[in-house]
Formats: structure tokens, C-alpha cells, sequence
């Protein structure tokens, strides 16, 4: 068991001002994994000075010489990649295959992208009579979620430090182990005292704390919707710089000329990544009733292929690995939506709320299909964080994108058809963030981030890296 005691506060590790604990849970076997402080705002205010201490001569330290202490850091988590995809294994339930490649892959290239990208910004520019100049926002807070928990935190921590702002930063108390790595490699590296500072707790206690906090000059948040409107609330009272990535319920628009032996697989997997405990996951794939039939068939198919396994089992040949949901209040939630699917008048085509045969241990739903969904159901409006796909007829091109665009959230999308241009013609009137095109894969350095209640601002490449810089006019 991984018993941490600690805190990494101004270049240090040392003891939180509570005595108390939080137990994290092994997702897969439902056993503690780990320990962690349950830090309290008097920790942060320690955290938040220390940072703010660091902050002129971290601003003032040369591009290139933050950017090769960014770049220690990308090597070193390339080098404990085994290390950190177990954790996360354990913690999240992402098979280790998975872990690997995403969940320690992703970070490790963030830090090699804010490495590179610092010292070649364009820093000033002239304009008219002026010189613009962009200089770091000051003390970020960054406050992440558990789902790819390690990623979110690179997400903000190597952008906010290449920018030259000092962070300090709350890791999801579900996932957090993860975390005290990042700590280690940071201390091992050579940063200066207070530059990056970990303090775990809870939300409403810990990421209050930051939120709320004078000294904060910037909140950058990824979590639940209704999470985000609280730290903007916070924020708010100091009119921060807020960054904040939220929900989504991203649709696929599947068009009639579309390659359907392509499409629905590729949606089901994008559905299913992570156990479906992925933001930007394509929970409602809207199709053309004239094609139902084949694409439910297609779509039951592709689920079946999912075998629910054990982090760190193996799949059955053939087919591919799906590991449990994060906690026991998750995997209740998941089956709630299920029943209500059924009750609201859905198709269940394959899965439902019982537990995979053979797994007594870890918290798993099975992988599950619903078609006949009208756009009003929950399943249809609401995020559930599971393996359930929702498949919602159309009869002509523009409900379909009606249907899309009929959602609270905008943080992702897919199209699928026959010619290109098309597919881009029909992204282009996608109320969301990103749409991949004829399954378009993955861009970790394009901009993510959400239009309405998915969020503010955008992270990954050089949108991501300019959230964390303020804009100065020189008149001359």
C-alpha cells in the first residue's frame, strides 16, 4: 500500500496541519491502495504564500533555462512510465495497456510540448506605436479531476510553469497518487522553492481554499459542470483569470453516405475509452433511421467486443479490454441512468445495470447500447460518466444537427461521411469545441475546450499555453 504523509509545499515535503486521513480506493479490487493528507485551507494559505514568494524571480528566470528543467521533466516521466501507468491502473481502473500509452503516455508529451514551445513564443510584438508584451497571470491554482488524472495536471502544471507562473496544485483525492510522482520528479529536477506546491484534500475544502484565495491571480479547473460553477462563483469575488473545463454529452452525426462498417465500431470505442469516464466521450450517436437497423446491429456487435477485465488482466483474443468505473457511488450512478433509459422508453439492445458475469470484485457496469432515444430523455441530455452509448434516430441532415446542437454542453463532436468536405461542412455548424471528422484522431497539442456549459478557455498547444499570459500594451 502506498502511504503518503506529506505535502510538497515551498521546495518541501512536510506535514499537513490535520492529522486526518483519505483512504484511495483500488478501482479494480475495491481494496484501500492508497493513503493521503486530507489537507485544509491552512495548508493552502501556506502553499498560496510560497508561491507567491516564488513568483518574481520565477518570472524573471530565463525562458530557456525554465524550459530545460520542463524538459528534465518530460524525461523523467518517460522513464517511470511503467511506474505511473500501474498507479493510474490502480487507482482509475484504465487497463494497463491503456495506462500506459494515454494515461502516462499524454503528460509526458505535454511537458516536452511547453518545453519546446516557451522559448520559441513570440513574447512581444509591435503593433502600431505599441509594443504588446505577455507576461505570466501570476499564482495559478489548478484544481484536476480523477478520470486521466496525471494528464489534466500536465494540462495546466507545464504550460503554467513555461509561462513562468508558480502553481499550486489540488489532485483529485480519488486519483491522487499519481500526483505526489509528478511531485517527486519536480523536486528531483531542481525547481525553485515554491514554484510548484501539492496539496491534496477535498474539494469543498481544499479547492475552496485556492479558489477563493487573494493571492490567486488564476483558477484553472477540469471537473463536473456543476463543480466549475462554484469555482467560478469563488473566483469571481477576487475577478480572477477562471479557466475551466466541464461536461460534455457530445454527439456523433453518423450521414447517410457513411462508412458504416468504420463509423460504428470507431463510435463505440470512442464512447467506451476509460469505462466512458471521458469528458469528450461520443455519448449520443445520431444516425439515420433509414439505416437503424444495420447501425444497432453494428453498434451491438462493437459492444460485445468489450470484455470487462481487470486492470491488469488480459482480454480475451480478439477483443478488446474494458476496466471498472472509479468507485462504488460511480457504478450506482451509471446503473440509476441505465434503469432510467428503460423506464424513460429506450431500446436496450445489449448490457443493462447488472454486474459483468465472473468479475465479484471492482467496479464494473457492463458495456451498454440504447437505441429508439429521443434527444429529451436523461440518457440523451445528461452526462453519465459510463460505458453507455445512446443511439438517436434522424430523418433529415438538419435535425440531425439540431440534435446535436440540443444540448447544454459543446465540448466535442464527430461526423461521419461518404466525402470530406461534407463532414467538414457539417463540423462547421456543430455548436462544440472540437469535432474529428471521419474519425479524426486526437490532437494533443490543438485546442481543447468546451462552447456553453462545457467551459472557459482552452488547453493543449499554444492556445493552452497562452491562458496562463496576461497582454501589456508599451505605448510609444
Amino acid at each position: 500500500m502506498h502511504v503518503r504523509d506529506k505535502l510538497y509545499i515551498n521546495g518541501q515535503w512536510v506535514a499537513s496541519s490535520s492529522t486526518s486521513v483519505i483512504e484511495v480506493i483500488d478501482a479494480g479490487t475495491e481494496e484501500v491502495f492508497a493513503t493521503i493528507p486530507e489537507g485544509t485551507a491552512d495548508d493552502v494559505e501556506v502553499a498560496v504564500a510560497a508561491a507567491a514568494a516564488a513568483f518574481p524571480a520565477w518570472a524573471a528566470t530565463p525562458v530557456k533555462d525554465r524550459a530545460a528543467l520542463l524538459a528534465k521533466v518530460a524525461e523523467q516521466l518517460g522513464a517511470r512510465n511503467g511506474e505511473i501507468a500501474e498507479v493510474i491502473s490502480h487507482e482509475v481502473g484504465m487497463p494497463l495497456l491503456f495506462s500506459s500509452l494515454i494515461q502516462a503516455g499524454l503528460p509526458t508529451g505535454t511537458f516536452a510540448d511547453a518545453a519546446a514551445r516557451a522559448p520559441e513564443f513570440a513574447w512581444d510584438e509591435q503593433v502600431g506605436s505599441s509594443l504588446v508584451t505577455r507576461e505570466p497571470v501570476g499564482v495559478v491554482g489548478a484544481i484536476t479531476p480523477w478520470n486521466y488524472p496525471l494528464h489534466q495536471i500536465a494540462n495546466k502544471v507545464a504550460p503554467a510553469l513555461a509561462a513562468g507562473c508558480t502553481v499550486v496544485l489540488k489532485p483529485s483525492e480519488v486519483a491522487p497518487i499519481n500526483a505526489f510522482l509528478l511531485a517527486e520528479i519536480i523536486d528531483a529536477v531542481g525547481f525553485p522553492k515554491g514554484v510548484f506546491n501539492l496539496v491534496t484534500g477535498v474539494g469543498p475544502v481544499v479547492g475552496e481554499a485556492i479558489a477563493s484565495h487573494p493571492l490567486v491571480d488564476m483558477v484553472s479547473f477540469t471537473g463536473s459542470t456543476r463543480a466549475g460553477k462554484r469555482v467560478m462563483q469563488l473566483a469571481a469575488e477576487g475577478v480572477k483569470k477562471v479557466s475551466l473545463e466541464l461536461g460534455g454529452k457530445s454527439a456523433n452525426i453518423i450521414l447517410e453516405d457513411a462508412d458504416l462498417a468504420a463509423a460504428i465500431p470507431d463510435g463505440v470505442f470512442k464512447c467506451y475509452l476509460n469505462s466512458g469516464q471521458t469528458c469528450s466521450a461520443l455519448t449520443r450517436m445520431v444516425v439515420p433511421r433509414s439505416k437503424l437497423a444495420e447501425i444497432e446491429a453494428l453498434a451491438v456487435a462493437a459492444a460485445e467486443n468489450f470484455a470487462p477485465i481487470d486492470p491488469f488482466g488480459e482480454a480475451p483474443e480478439g477483443r478488446l479490454g474494458i476496466g471498472p468505473l472509479i468507485s462504488a457511488t460511480q457504478r450506482e450512478r451509471v446503473r440509476g441512468y441505465i434503469a432510467r433509459g428503460i423506464e424513460e422508453g429506450a431500446t436496450l439492445l445489449t448490457g443493462g445495470a447488472e454486474a459483468p458475469e465472473g468479475l465479484e470484485r471492482g467496479y464494473f457496469v457492463r458495456p451498454t447500447v440504447f437505441s429508439n432515444v429521443t434527444n429529451d430523455m436523461t440518457i440523451a441530455q445528461e452526462e453519465i460518466f459510463g460505458p453507455v452509448l445512446s443511439i438517436i434516430p434522424y430523418d433529415t441532415e438538419d435535425e440531425a444537427i439540431a440534435i446535436a446542437n440540443d444540448s447544454a454542453y459543446g465540448l466535442a463532436g464527430g461526423v461521419w461521411a461518404g466525402d470530406q468536405a461534407h463532414g467538414i461542412e457539417v463540423a462547421r455548424k456543430m455548436r462544440t469545441g472540437q469535432v474529428e471528422v471521419n474519425g479524426g484522431a486526437f490532437n494533443p497539442i490543438a485546442p481543447f475546450g468546451g462552447y456553453k456549459q462545457s467551459g472557459i478557455g482552452r488547453e493543449l498547444g499554444a492556445f493552452g499555453f497562452e491562458e496562463f499570459l496576461e497582454v501589456k500594451s508599451l505605448q510609444l
